[in-house]
């Protein structure tokens, strides 16, 4: 079962919250098959879960943070009936030479930064943030912003970096892109400390840079997620910002500027910068992206509408933005979040923007990606905790949102289990937007035990229909995507 080992140190796990625990590193990797199921897997489920997380592979030096540790890929194949698991290490350049000189050799994100040093020039790319699926690979991506290393599906194994083209060597490209599943192709943006600051570009289903571009922005910013239409793409410019005096200094002070607006800025898909067209709304700050998409109103006018889940503007008593509290809660990654629309009129250029939902507290919008840029009804979000330790956030369960009724669908199992991010996975012979799964890691703290569970998608209420048993624990990570069985084939055949 297992394919290499080193020894779990000891030392370094009790020192530091979020290295103990489920939060803790492992150190193996493992390929386990036929693995223990408590219910029933359906026999239409074929395909596969990947999901993306941090797991130190040396002990790290000064204040470890949750997002600091190398990027480790899970995945679980099902194919008829029977699951198998499978962990490998993202081999990035940072974590080959920390092997080769057997110690942490990177500050940390809560570390001082060499004097004069950027957080793009001193800081690992763990590539420990997202992953994605696109031309046969599976693309893992890092939060900061980075180099995109390219895995293979079936082995995990990495295969190299995503720079077929020069314009890409360098680029700090970011951890959240879309892929398009009606066209192949795959749109994202790099942004950075340096002008302009931001750009965006296309790749073809080939794997071809067919589009590419520099998007001017005032200065350096802390965008996380894009969203796409058919025929457009939406880049995030928030008025959330790295000090530029503590960056000099070498370290991190996140500002607010209330009296910035948020800006989108609207790119035909395959356009250039000139037809760049930025619209205005309220300020605030999103990390994730649900869907967007292209719709006719009554008037005959094209408006975009794009879904996601900002933070809760906090109020003070004179019911003004209390934007220490905001600060302080995206600072420690507190949980406070709701269900937002924004509207760009691409005839007149009027902006509308509102809540759709403020009652549940719920993050990680996950959809069908046949969807991906096109209306969709639902979307399977995970259900935030409330916030009892610092840094530490309860992923608690699960959120199915119906966007044509307005209504919502919950589910929570009670204390001492940890959910992720858990993507939709279609039935084989789906017919409906809704027809199959929602699948996602669950650490079980009453059984201390990494489960996989199954639920159906069109009643999460219900909780899960199946439950796969791990060999190991699975950290507590990040972002992750349901690869096709259809897919995985045609990239074992190439």
């Amino acid at each position: 079962m297992s394919l290499t080992h080193t020894p779990e140190p000891q030392d370094w796990l009790i020192e530091n919250p979020n290295l103990a625990g489920a939060w803790g590193p492992v150190h193996t990797e493992t390929v386990a098959q036929d693995l223990e199921v408590i219910g029933e897997l359906p026999a239409d489920l074929n395909g596969m879960y990947v999901r993306n997380g941090p797991s130190p592979a040396h002990a790290p030096h000064g204040r470890y943070h949750w997002f600091d540790g190398d990027g480790m890929l899970h995945s679980v194949r099902f194919q008829d009936g029977r699951a198998t698991y499978r962990n490998r290490w993202v081999q990035t350049d940072g974590l080959k030479e920390d092997m080769r000189v057997g110690d942490a050799l990177w500050p940390g994100l809560k570390e001082r930064l060499p004097q004069g040093a950027l957080p793009d020039d001193a800081m690992k790319n763990t590539s420990n943030t997202d992953v994605t699926f696109h031309n046969g690979k599976l693309y893992s991506m890092w939060y900061r912003g980075g180099t995109v290393y390219t895995v293979d599906p079936i082995s995990l194994e990495t295969l190299g970096k995503l720079e077929q083209d020069p314009r890409l060597i360098g680029l700090q490209i970011s951890a959240h892109s879309r892929v398009d599943e009606h066209t192949g192709e795959f749109m994202f943006f790099a942004y950075g400390n340096r002008p302009p600051y931001m750009h965006y570009g296309v790749i073809g289903p080939d794997g071809a840079l067919k589009t590419f571009m520099p998007v001017e922005l005032p200065g350096p910013r802390l965008p996380h997620d894009c969203a796409i239409t058919p025929n457009y793409t939406i880049l995030h410019d928030f008025p959330l910002i790295n000090s530029p005096e503590a960056l000099a200094r070498g370290r991190y002070s996140l500002e607010f500027h209330q009296d910035w607006p948020t800006r989108f800025a609207v790119i035909p898909r395959n356009g250039s910068a000139d037809q760049i067209r930025w619209y205005e709304f309220k300020p605030r700050y999103m990390l994730h992206v649900a869907n967007a998409w292209e719709e006719v109103n009554d008037k005959g006018e094209t408006e975009l509408v794009m879904l996601g889940t900002p933070y809760v503007n906090p109020r003070g008593f004179d019911g003004g933005l209390d934007v220490q509290r905001l600060l302080f809660t995206i600072g420690t990654q507190g949980t406070d979040y709701e269900l937002y629309q924004w509207r760009m009129n691409l005839t007149t250029g009027a902006t509308k923007e509102g809540i759709v939902d403020d009652i549940l507290n719920s993050e990680f919008p996950m959809i069908n990606t046949a969807y991906q840029g096109r209306k969709n009804r639902y979307t399977y979000n995970v259900l935030m905790g409330r916030m009892r330790t610092l840094e530490q956030p309860a992923f608690a369960g699960l959120v199915k949102y119906d966007l044509d009724t307005g209504g919502a669908q919950a589910f929570h199992p009670g204390e001492g289990y940890w959910f992720s991010e858990a993507p939709f996975a279609p039935r084989d012979g789906a017919t409906e937007e809704d027809d199959g799964y929602v699948v996602g890691f669950v650490w079980n703290g009453i059984a201390n035990r990494s489960e996989v569970w199954v639920t159906d998608a069109k009643d999460i209420a219900k909780g899960p229909i199946a439950k796969v048993i791990l060999p190991q624990r699975v950290p507590h990570g990040f972002h992750s995507c349901w690869v096709r069985d259809d897919q995985l084939k045609a990239a074992q055949v190439a």
